[in-house]
């Protein structure tokens, strides 16, 4: 039960740094959007490759100690 103090410490210092980067999440260079008339279609292309990238490094990282 004492550890259980650091994991909420944790998970909300976690949580903080998904909600900084979560502002920028489709506004990156390369993801397109497409306006005619009352449509628009959103194609986050980098933001996917970015994504992708960062959970690449978690995982690694974490695997180690497995």
């Amino acid at each position: 039960m004492t550890d259980f103090p650091k994991i909420l410490m944790i998970l909300g210092g976690l949580l903080l740094v998904i909600g900084f980067f979560m502002q920028f999440i489709g506004k990156l260079p390369g993801d397109l959007i497409f306006k005619k008339g009352n449509t628009t279609v959103f194609f986050p292309i980098v933001t996917c490759i970015v994504i992708s990238i960062i959970l690449s490094i978690v995982f690694s990282f974490f695997g180690r100690f497995k």
